[in-house]
């Protein structure tokens, strides 16, 4: 006789943990909880059968893995919590007794980096997020719960996020939408997209769990460290970058990023000095080079001459010799023009434009910025400057212009915004005069992998348009007709299935004066249509139920929710085509009447 089972000690009962079930066998607080969680990468699980789960209940809560429980419960930050908490405990018994020489401790965070990224692409493939939250808290006011010093550090981190970005030219693609600005750039192979917000006032919702986004942005700021660190030594730059308090302060430009060799051999650096580093990040940087001098890069390759390989003769084909990809090949490749499109150009930006985005997005790509006093100080243009080619501007062309402004007119391109950004997606620079002040712009499409067959605004319209100057064309007995031919095989359709529908349909036509051979003729090719279509139907319908049968319950459901999301996105791209021809024939029709 086996062994009987026993309810809630096998299956799902026994593979979840609801949260409570965990914090008791944790024996720690709700807040240590949630801070364990984050820092160690564990989150909420949903299995397949609450109530299984849940050992018959169906009170809501949320389900945990027992394995991820019983490894946390090994955990030596859980055992810092627990000190720091009992190191809470002797602060506050010394305030009571005044002794104020006490100073808080916190645990350190860099084995936890290095515990959850093996290797530095798998930080960099994970910087994501945490961009978005640095970049989020930077644009956020202080408040009694986001402290001053934490959103100076955030916005000194992107800050040198950018600068990366600009000197080592890696950005891809632009996308402005309704939420802010996102950003695509190449960084190790990997892409690395992130959201920029509009700088608009920003408030803090009261519904909004502050303290959890604190413990994310603890973790982001500790993983950009490192990351930024690393980046900046790759590239031969001196981090942190130096920065011009005095220029920072007037709203000036950021500096070049300084480079420069690291002390001592990189070889022999230990992670002490690593970590002590990253600790000083904030430290006074007393020796500032000019923003307008750029300083020489490092040879990042000293003993680049022995990288090279000899070529090794195909195991397949002895006659060809193989071509290993060497550090020397990668790093001589040509940079791609699409980098440097912005490179014989000079911008000017208006006042109403935002200046922090162009000139990221214009220095990224070679190109030469200026700005007037009311945003900001530092310009290295003047308005007035024979050098401008370009002026970003953003408001309706206005009358009266003056014999200078005329001048500079006919010297200068005046573009929209969108400008500067479909010449990034683009990898070109395209034609000004659809950009042109006043204009009504072109779509403004994501770059970002959309899937194949995705409703593209621009694809047809030309189609479109020569079948409108087409329908303009005709004449009204060429009109006429195409209304008969078109009742004909309405009636011819209706006709198709019912004999009775087909002798009315016949009465109806001969009423109406059309020829009854031609009607014939549509009918028959109408019922050849449909037959043809059903027949394919079926055909396809019988062997997708086969394959169907022979498929596991678990790939079926799979198989039915993707083509459910085929046919829900093929409706909706029939939608928006049959939307897009009809606003274009309401326009074509109403510049014909005017």
């Amino acid at each position: 006789m086996g062994r009987l089972k026993q309810k809630g000690k096998a299956g799902a009962a026994k593979a979840y943990v609801t949260r409570s079930s965990a914090v008791k066998k944790l024996q720690c607080s709700l807040a240590d909880f949630r801070r364990l969680c984050i820092l160690k990468g564990i989150f909420p699980r949903e299995p397949r059968h609450r109530k299984r789960a849940n050992k018959g209940s169906t009170a809501p809560t949320s389900f945990y893995y027992a394995k991820d429980i019983a490894y946390l419960a090994h955990e030596p930050v859980l055992n810092k919590l627990r000190e720091h908490k009992a190191f809470a405990k002797k602060i506050s018994r010394a305030l009571g007794r005044g002794r104020r020489g006490m100073l808080r401790r916190d645990h350190e965070r860099h084995w936890l980096i290095k515990f959850r990224y093996p290797s530095f692409v798998d930080a960099v493939r994970d910087i994501d997020d945490a961009l978005c939250m640095v970049f989020l808290f930077a644009s956020l006011p202080s408040s009694p719960r986001v402290s001053p010093a934490l959103i100076e550090n955030c916005a000194r981190l992107t800050a040198e996020w950018q600068l990366y970005v600009m000197h080592t030219r890696s950005l891809r693609n632009v996308f402005l939408s309704i939420k802010g600005v996102y950003y695509q750039a190449e960084v190790m192979d990997q892409n690395v997209t992130w959201l920029v917000p509009y700088q608009f006032p920003q408030n803090i919702p009261s519904d909004v769990d502050v303290r959890v986004m604190l413990t994310f942005l603890e973790l982001y700021q500790t993983l950009l460290g490192f990351v930024f660190f690393k980046l900046y030594t790759d590239a031969g730059l001196v981090y942190p970058p130096p920065l011009d308090s005095g220029k920072d302060e007037s709203g000036a430009a950021n500096p070049n990023p300084a480079t420069g060799a690291l002390k001592g051999d990189a070889s022999k650096v230990s992670s002490k000095e690593v970590r002590q580093t990253i600790k000083n990040i904030t430290a006074e940087s007393s020796s500032v080079p000019p923003a307008d001098v750029d300083i020489d890069r490092t040879d990042s390759f000293p003993n680049a001459a022995e990288e090279e390989f000899v070529p090794q003769t195909s195991k397949s084909d002895l006659d060809v010799p193989s071509s290993l990809p060497t550090l020397l090949s990668l790093s001589s490749l040509p940079i791609l023009s699409s980098t440097n499109i912005f490179a014989p150009y000079t911008f000017w930006l208006s006042r109403e434009t935002s200046r922090s985005i162009f000139e990221f997005l214009i220095r990224s790509f070679g190109g030469r910025i200026g700005w007037p006093v009311s945003s900001g100080g530092g310009s290295p243009y003047a308005e007035d400057d024979e050098a401008i080619t370009h002026v970003i501007i953003d408001r309706p062309a206005a009358k009266g212009d003056t014999a200078q402004e005329r001048e500079r007119r006919r010297r200068r391109k005046y573009v929209q915004p969108q400008w500067v950004v479909d010449c990034i997606n683009a990898g070109k620079i395209l034609l000004e005069d659809l950009y042109a002040q006043g204009k009504t712009l072109p779509p403004h499409l994501s770059p970002f992998g959309e899937r194949d067959g995705a409703y593209d605004p621009t694809i047809g319209l030309a189609n479109v348009e020569n079948s409108l100057i087409d329908n303009a064309e005709l004449s009204e007995d060429s009109q006429e007709a195409e209304d008969c031919a078109t009742s004909m095989a309405a009636l011819a359709v209706a006709a198709a299935d019912d004999p009775e529908a087909l002798r009315a349909a016949e009465l109806a036509a001969e009423a109406a004066g059309i020829d009854f051979g031609a009607f014939e003729k549509e009918v028959q090719k109408k019922q050849k249509q449909q037959k043809q279509k059903e027949d394919a139907v079926v055909d396809r319908g019988g062997e997708e139920d086969m394959n169907k049968i022979l498929m596991s319950k678990r790939k079926r459901q799979l198989y039915e929710r993707m083509k459910y999301g085929e046919k829900k996105r093929a409706t909706e791209h029939a939608k928006l085509e049959e939307k897009r021809t009809k606003i274009e024939k309401d326009r074509r029709r109403k510049a014909r009447a005017s």
